[in-house]
């Protein structure tokens, strides 16, 4: 591994010059860490590490940063919990932003992080592989732009491309007979194409219920099918976010003990939500959430909708026909359109030539929280933490700090094996820009 920093990456090079096969890319030298990832978690890695003094490359296959909330979220989307818990390491939110920020004002804010920490992805790099080469101690990352091939060779990779890679559309039976139209949520924006039109929304968590109060605000009728049990809980209690309270009661009282406070408050201001077709999990909302990583809808006006009938609450979906669906307690509704809103998933086995951090099935760390953040050979994740931003910010701090402790190490090691008569040659300059 000081192979790298002790020969300048000279014998990186030597091994690529005799390798003709390499002659149709470009080989791209980094001293520090690759950041596989321009989201929030990428970001943020990025930050710590610019701060503790260890430079690094983040390579983005879109042409932008946070392309999932920029490209592929709704109009009317904000922030489901406070900004205090949302906020990226070493920069807070402004101060006039609201409790809950909007879409706009949230990539308001990370376009100025990346201006202030003077982060400057490689943006239309998408990432064809990633492998460990053990005969140099380094990791080779094959990426394909628009015009070439270029592979990145670095001591530590960081993947950070996070729970939201790709969209998830179940297969349906009859799902091409059905003659609408048929989009999933990260292509929907908002109501305005479906007035007047009968819509099935499938999916209901945050996403599949925001976009049924959408709908219903732009005089169209929707339909959301609810194949499973859901927690929904009010957005505040009390006077305080619904998660704000969670976390301060967590340091006093078992979760057993809070997840029953918190049912008994969303009764008294939500009512029996099983009257409704939207029965809840055995287990309560926080321990659901902390076991198998199911998030509780929080809700923001949709549950009022449905009370008055203005969305109506479908069994799961048995089959669909050309213009209709039938659901499994055999009834039948004619839809001009079907909404998706059932989620992503990570792509990192497509890529990452690892299993050992990551697993093949689901693409995240084996791991659980807080211990999937690292693993060997200088590979780590972030971004994987069914904690959405806060649990990014945490494994953010956690490798940065890890790495500038091997990079301070190395340097010191490098100092003390100089000649003193010639000091070591500094490194080829990257071909890219790094943060």
């Amino acid at each position: 591994m000081d192979i790298w920093r002790e020969r300048e990456g000279k014998m990186v090079h030597d091994h690529f010059d005799n390798k003709t096969e390499r002659s149709a890319a470009r080989c791209v030298w980094v001293p520090g860490p690759v950041i596989v990832g321009a989201g929030p978690s990428g970001l943020a890695t990025a930050a710590c590490l610019k701060e503790r003094g260890v430079p690094s490359v983040i390579l983005e296959r879109a042409g932008c940063i946070a392309s999932l909330w920029q490209l592929k979220t709704y109009d009317r989307l904000r922030l489901h919990l406070p900004k205090q818990v949302c906020e990226l390491p070493l920069m807070p939110f402004p101060a006039d932003f609201p409790t809950y920020p909007t879409k706009q004002q949230f990539m308001e804010y990370l376009e100025s992080y990346a201006k202030v920490f003077d982060i400057r992805p490689a943006f239309n790099e998408t990432v064809k592989s990633a492998e460990y080469d053990r005969s140099l101690g380094l990791w080779r990352v094959k990426t394909m732009g628009f015009k070439e091939e270029t592979e990145y060779v670095c001591r530590w990779l960081v993947v950070a491309t996070g729970e939201n890679a790709e969209e998830v559309v179940p297969e349906i039976e009859g799902m091409t007979d059905f003659n609408g139209l048929k989009v999933h949520t990260s292509q929907y924006k908002n109501g305005q194409t479906f007035e007047g039109k009968r819509v099935l929304v499938v999916g209901c968590g945050n996403s599949g219920m925001e976009v049924c109060l959408d709908l219903c605000n732009h005089n169209a009728r929707p339909f959301l099918v609810v194949r499973d049990t859901v927690h929904v809980l009010p957005r505040e209690m009390l006077g305080k976010s619904t998660f704000g309270l969670s976390m301060w009661l967590l340091k006093w009282f078992p979760i057993r003990l809070v997840d029953q406070f918190l049912l008994f408050v969303s009764r008294l201001m939500l009512g029996d939500t099983s009257r409704l077709g939207l029965r809840r999990p055995p287990l309560g909302p926080l321990e659901l959430k902390s076991t198998s990583g199911k998030t509780p809808v929080l809700d923001t006006g949709t549950l009022a909708k449905i009370q008055s009938g203005q969305i109506k609450v479908c069994k799961g979906i048995k089959r669909l026909t050309r213009h209709a669906a039938e659901f499994v307690d055999g009834k039948i509704e004619d839809f001009d359109a079907i909404i998706f809103a059932t989620g992503y998933k990570s792509n990192v086995p497509s890529w990452l030539k690892e299993r050992d951090l990551f697993s093949e099935e689901d693409g995240y760390p084996r791991k659980p929280f807080p211990n999937g953040w690292k693993g060997e050979c200088g590979l780590y994740a972030v971004g994987f933490t069914k904690r959405g931003l806060l649990g990014a910010s945490m494994d953010a701090k956690r490798i940065a700090q890890d790495i500038e402790r091997c990079w301070k190490a190395d340097s010191k090691h490098l100092t003390a094996v100089a000649s003193p008569r010639r000091p070591p040659c500094p490194p080829p300059p990257p071909t890219l820009p790094i943060s």
